[in-house]
């Protein structure tokens, strides 16, 4: 039977259908409690690439995404040296478009932000309190590849095929087109080439809702899921379910209100840092039967070199609001903003 580690353990009600299904999804290096697994810590130099899955990483591989992934710190690739204490906030949205994100922006980077950007205006504020720069966009031609300084790139909201380059072929109408150069996917592949050099990626709410459903690398990239429904907005009760730099004074339940994602595949080979306790919502997905005792909704995990942090949370535009009153909106930032923080390396990562 597979050890499930202390921290994973779920304070409250929850504690052993949580405990269950921990156990039945982890590896056996998993669930060795990550202290003496080929995990490891994250290297600080460049080592040589000779094989597709590094030594020692063999029970982190997963080949339906032909990448190593989960709590596997030695799988991290240091291979930029020059990262800024910066991020990119990318709020594309090619489908439908959350209130907090205000009016479509223009091309290029920074175009200019009204009140209406609730997201945008919050995540460059609650970075800024801590040092951190922030540049936003919804030009998909400035997504970070190959040797970007960024320390991570925020997808906040974004929507279906966000990393398409949607309009510029000859014959919009054709799905293939071969008489245009043009490189239609180009996000795609500067998302990928940044995480394999060691970027981050944080995945705040629809990011791992309905982005990019057709494309099995970012559905791994979000932990091996994809959203499938949701019930009503509703208040709810979060639990605090592990420690973790994105969780550190956070109280072991608390109030918030959201959507309350549900998901299909299950989540798995991540750090699971937050669920709801589904017996406090009134309402639930009239088609999507729940998860019971066991409903995450932020977890962590290293994929295919970068590091990875999402959370469900965050449908509400008053939850980006300080002083709002909002419930649980302190709680909240302190989520992101640490989150966010971990997934640069600024703050231990998924530990």
């Amino acid at each position: 039977m597979a050890h499930l580690p202390r921290r994973a353990v779920l304070r409250g009600a929850a504690a052993t259908a949580a405990a269950a299904a921990a156990a039945t999804a982890a590896t056996p290096a998993e669930a060795s409690g990550g202290t003496g697994h080929a995990g490891g810590r994250e290297p600080t130099v460049k080592q040589p690439i000779t094989t597709t899955v590094p030594r020692g990483q063999a029970n982190y591989f997963d080949p339906y995404y032909n990448v190593v992934r989960g709590q596997v710190p030695a799988s991290y690739h240091p291979w930029v040296a020059n990262r800024q204490d910066r991020i990119l906030l990318y709020t594309r949205t090619a489908g439908p478009r959350h209130a907090h994100l205000g009016p479509p922006l223009p091309a290029g980077l920074n175009p200019p932000l009204t009140t209406a950007h609730v997201l945008q205006n919050a995540i460059v504020r609650w970075m800024g309190e801590v040092g951190v720069g922030v540049d936003w966009a919804e030009d998909v031609t400035r997504l970070p590849g190959i040797g970007s300084p960024y320390k991570a790139v925020v997808f906040g909201s974004t929507s279906r095929d966000t990393l398409w380059k949607h309009g510029t072929a000859v014959d919009p109408a054709a799905a293939v087109n071969t008489t245009t150069g043009a490189h239609l996917d180009a996000g795609k592949t500067a998302l990928r080439q940044y995480m394999r050099a060691g970027g981050g990626f944080v995945g705040i709410h629809n990011a791992i809702g309905g982005t990019e459903y057709n494309w099995p690398y970012y559905e791994g990239l979000c932990g091996g899921t994809q959203y499938y429904d949701h019930g009503a907005n509703q208040d709810g009760t979060v639990v605090t379910l592990a420690r973790d730099s994105s969780t550190q004074g956070l109280p072991a339940r608390w109030a918030f209100k959201d959507e309350w994602y549900n998901w299909m595949p299950f989540p798995t080979r991540v750090k699971f840092l937050l669920a709801v306790d589904e017996s406090s919502l009134a309402t639930r997905s009239a088609t999507h039967p729940g998860h019971g005792a066991f409903h995450p909704i932020s977890w962590c995990q290293y994929y295919d070199g970068g590091r990875s942090w999402v959370t469900a949370l965050g449908h509400d535009s008053a939850a980006y609001v300080d002083g709002s009153g909002f419930p649980g909106q302190a709680f909240f930032k302190k989520h992101v903003v640490n989150g966010i923080l971990s997934a640069m390396g600024n703050l231990p990562f998924c530990g």
